[in-house]
């Protein structure tokens, strides 16, 4: 969202006062959460380097090329930021085993604690930043913050499915807004995962027995704060639901995630999801685990793009139907 000196033939459409007022938020943005000062999170680094160092931590290992293309950086330009990082002790670069032209970078062990410590020093500035927001308040917050993120990036979905761009003129449909639950929505919950399950995969009436024990933890008065639980909605209807409980001191659990059959393929799954992630991450977890079933194929889809990795698989029978148990983690 930074400024641009490119002028495209399609910002003559665009009204000057639109264009003020977006570049004045991108002012007030930056400026709120620190990004103009010489190093950021008080490191000796700029937001480039750490926002390497965070792509890293987040993965065992990944090809230079990738990097590059998922952070839109010139090639000379990674090169020297991935120089001076491995000057520095925090990163080493290998040949890739399928192809030596390419290159592997991952985290040193000095890299891994100093990206841990600028994690750490950026959950507790958003902790500052958003403080003196009610639950409410943050919710419409990160709302917001999800409108934006598609907005933003619904012309690029458009080309990479070979679309036109739409015209300017017509508005994208309404993404999910997520919320916490409201009375009649935890028994929504139980109900369409007893009903789609069974409709979907077969499933007998034990798993919405199980689902109904683990939701009842949800409609009662808590003071753990590392638990959660929220629903989707569409168009004005519920659309899904994901929750996150708490597996140990540093480790939460995803669970209860349910997207309508009406409302997939619109990015309901992939912000419950992402929803989820923040919210272990505010909370202090350090990972993330997740047990479902190989034959939910769409949610596994889902889960990888969201970074899970597969940690164990065993067959199992249960709800009436021999099946694959599989536990899913995540570093957070």
């Amino acid at each position: 969202m930074g400024d641009t000196m490119s002028t495209p033939e399609s910002a003559s459409r665009i009204p000057p006062e639109d264009v003020s007022a977006i570049r004045a938020f991108n002012r007030f943005f930056t400026r709120r959460v620190g990004v103009l000062k010489p190093g950021l999170l008080d490191s000796p680094w700029s937001l480039t380097e750490v926002r390497i160092l965070y792509e890293l931590r987040h993965r065992a290992s990944v090809r230079a090329l990738d990097l590059r293309r998922e952070l839109d950086m010139d090639a000379g330009q990674l090169s020297r930021v991935l120089s001076r990082l491995q000057r520095n002790g925090l990163i080493g670069r290998s040949p890739s085993p399928e192809d030596g032209r390419r290159q592997i970078v991952e985290l040193t062990e000095e890299g891994r604690r100093a990206a841990q410590t600028l994690d750490d020093r950026a959950n507790e500035q958003v902790t500052a930043l958003v403080s003196h927001l009610s639950a409410a308040e943050r919710s419409r917050l990160i709302d917001a913050m999800a409108t934006v993120r598609r907005l933003f990036d619904a012309p690029e979905a458009r080309a990479a499915d070979g679309q036109e761009a739409a015209p300017a003129a017509t508005a994208p449909p309404p993404g999910p807004v997520l919320r916490e639950p409201r009375p009649g929505d935890l028994g929504w919950v139980v109900e369409r995962h007893g009903a789609l399950y069974a409709a979907e995969y077969g499933w007998d009436s034990a798993f919405e027995a199980w689902v109904a024990r683990l939701v009842a933890d949800y409609g009662l008065p808590s003071d753990r704060p590392g638990q959660a639980l929220w629903i989707a909605e569409a168009d004005g209807a519920r659309a899904g639901c994901i929750a996150c409980s708490r597996e140990d001191e540093r480790t939460a659990r995803l669970r209860l995630f349910l997207v309508e059959p009406g409302a997939r393929g619109r990015g309901v799954g992939t912000a419950l999801i992402e929803r989820c992630l923040d919210f272990a991450r505010s909370a202090g977890y350090r990972a993330m685990v997740l047990s479902t079933y190989s034959v939910l194929a769409d949610a596994r889809r889902l889960y990888q793009a969201a970074g899970f990795r597969l940690v164990s698989s065993e067959p199992e029978r249960a709800f009436g139907r021999d099946l694959t148990a599989q536990v899913w983690e995540t570093d957070l």
